[in-house]
């Protein structure tokens, strides 16, 4: 998919809302444990009344590893049925990536090839061959760590570095890559003020902002601070949105709240630019 195909969605659904598909089967309702895949029938729920509020999707492998076998089975056959129903949904693997480039290279391979994938996460702190084996897919996009939501963020990523915090240096330098225009960036939500700097280091890239909803990130500090004239931001909500009931209405509490979220954007949109709309 590309970014203006990714935008052409966003204008269409007045929506740049992700919703993160982390499945812990100790908080999906005990329903849907009697079922063979209830990861699967969890998420189809979702995204069946979810699809046409948002324009991503962004399973955490973490939740799908854990559960062996069954749980990456769960995961294909979750981006598979994405694929094959709403194919204008954006996907994400939240893995978190990175490593040698011929272990980059298989990572890759993986993700984009084998599962589907339109977009990977992953680390820099390997640098420049970890992850340019990422970006040598067509019509792919590497999602780049930047600055993240979470309070260890501050052990290394805003450590200065020749005057410079690391974080800027790392956005600074993967500009210089191979096939760069296929990178996008994590900044979390929690550190919206931090948006502002980053937007004169990359102007246009899509960046991916986690942390609203239940890690307490503001909507509209992000939006005051990132959105671009294409817009240029994914912002996602998982708890939030997923586990809003553990009734046999979770998918109807799911869609209320990724709605409200919606409608909240929408009306962003309308007040920032009639360009964008």
């Amino acid at each position: 998919m590309t970014t203006e195909q990714l935008t052409a969605q966003i204008r269409k659904k007045k929506s740049f809302l992700c919703i993160g598909l982390d499945v812990d089967l100790q908080k999906i309702p005990k329903h849907l444990l009697e079922f063979e895949d209830p990861i699967f029938e969890f998420n189809k729920a979702i995204i069946e009344a979810t699809h046409h509020l948002c324009v991503a999707y962004k399973p955490n492998t973490a939740f799908y590893e854990a559960y062996g076998l069954k749980g990456w089975k769960a995961l294909k056959q979750t981006i598979d049925y994405i694929n094959n129903n709403h194919p204008e949904i954006f996907t994400i693997a939240d893995a978190k990536r990175g490593d040698i480039g011929n272990t980059s290279a298989m990572y890759a391979k993986a993700f984009f090839e084998d599962l589907g994938f339109d977009s990977v996460t992953v680390a820099p702190y390997m640098g420049k061959d970890s992850i340019e084996p990422f970006l040598e897919f067509d019509g792919k996009h590497t999602i780049l760590l930047a600055l993240t939501s979470n309070e260890g963020a501050y052990d290394f990523q805003t450590i200065k570095r020749e005057g410079q915090e690391l974080y800027k240096s790392v956005i600074e330098i993967s500009k210089g890559w191979k096939n760069a225009s296929r990178l996008m960036y994590v900044v979390g939500a929690t550190k919206a003020e931090y948006i502002k700097e980053i937007r004169k280091i990359i102007p246009q890239s899509f960046l991916l902002v986690p942390g609203v909803g239940a890690q307490g990130g503001s909507l509209e500090d992000v939006c005051k601070f990132g959105m671009t004239d294409q817009v240029g931001l994914l912002v996602n909500s998982s708890r939030g949105i997923i586990y809003a009931s553990q009734g046999h209405d979770f998918a109807e509490a799911a869609a209320s709240k990724a709605g409200e979220l919606q409608k909240t954007m929408e009306g962003i949109l309308i007040n920032e630019s009639s360009q964008i709309l």
